[in-house]
């Protein structure tokens, strides 16, 4: 039988193909871009597809949370119920698998983790693939979203989070020169550089061979830039990667970062909040 509930949100390759193909489990594959549809999956993944229904597209920044509704409605479509439990994976490592998982645990479900390594890692152990894209054609499940306040936040969050240095830290999860702003943003006419007083932490700096620090080390680099701030706010390009940064925080003992929905598509508009350049 599969665990009926762990708390751990990373989950390793042993773990799941111990398990897979239990009742209960649900196998997900949230993988974005170019990774998404690949022909390849995880035996049984389902389409986590935060490029279609997962995210609002009424809404100016790519990859903007749906609500509790909408959010649900696409989530009980890939056969989840409430008892269910999820792992969710990705084709580049751990990238846009931690947006699902924190979508999850917006929507307060715990029972959901990260597969550590994603696709690749499951391929390097030698484990099997089929060979198609994730799908689903099987009943709806029963899932039921409670959303949590102050997982996700918005800009008026982050500001005023900006404002009270002493207690909370704000990370950007971008490359250190998208940050400085000496290199462009991939999303045409956003402005070049960071909000003032944010911190920079690359999500990659979280990482090794795709797969997550161990905890010790996740510790001592958000200590690094953080110190003892009760709070955390995590930031991106548009509400992917600042998830990792989330995931790592709350592997090193940090229990409720909040993800700033609209990063920096919604900061970095021409004509909006103000813009800081350099390191």
């Amino acid at each position: 039988m599969t665990d009926r509930f762990f708390a751990q949100p990373l989950v390793g390759v042993e773990w799941l193909a111990a398990r897979l193909g239990e009742d209960g489990l649900v196998v997900v594959d949230a993988s974005v871009g170019a990774d998404r549809g690949a022909a390849r999956r995880i035996p049984g993944a389902r389409p986590f597809d935060l490029d279609g229904p997962l995210s609002d597209h009424t809404a100016p920044a790519p990859h903007t949370m749906p609500g509790p509704e909408a959010f649900g409605a696409a989530v009980r479509a890939l056969g989840v119920d409430d008892t269910s439990t999820v792992v969710v994976y990705d084709g580049a490592g751990v990238h846009s698998s931690a947006r699902a998982w924190w979508m999850l645990r917006a929507m307060g479900f715990d029972r959901a983790a990260v597969l550590d390594g994603g696709l690749p890692a499951w391929e390097a152990a030698g484990l099997p693939v089929e060979a198609a894209p994730a799908a689903y054609d099987g009943p709806p499940g029963t899932f039921t979203g409670r959303p949590r306040p102050g997982l996700i936040v918005d800009r008026v969050a982050v500001g005023a989070a900006l404002a009270d240095p002493e207690r909370a830290a704000v990370l950007d999860a971008r490359t250190r020169e998208r940050f400085a702003g000496t290199a462009p943003e991939p999303r045409p006419g956003l402005r070049g550089g960071h909000m003032p007083g944010a911190l920079n932490l690359p999500f990659g700096d979280l990482q090794r061979d795709g797969a997550m620090l161990p905890g010790a080390e996740l510790r001592a680099a958000f200590r690094e830039l953080a110190a003892d701030r009760d709070r955390l706010y995590v930031s991106c390009g548009s509400g992917v990667t600042a998830c990792v940064l989330a995931l790592g925080a709350v592997l090193a003992g940090y229990p409720d970062p909040a993800v700033y929905d609209g990063s920096w598509s919604e900061w970095g508009m021409p004509g909006g909040a103000p813009v800081a350049t350099g390191p």
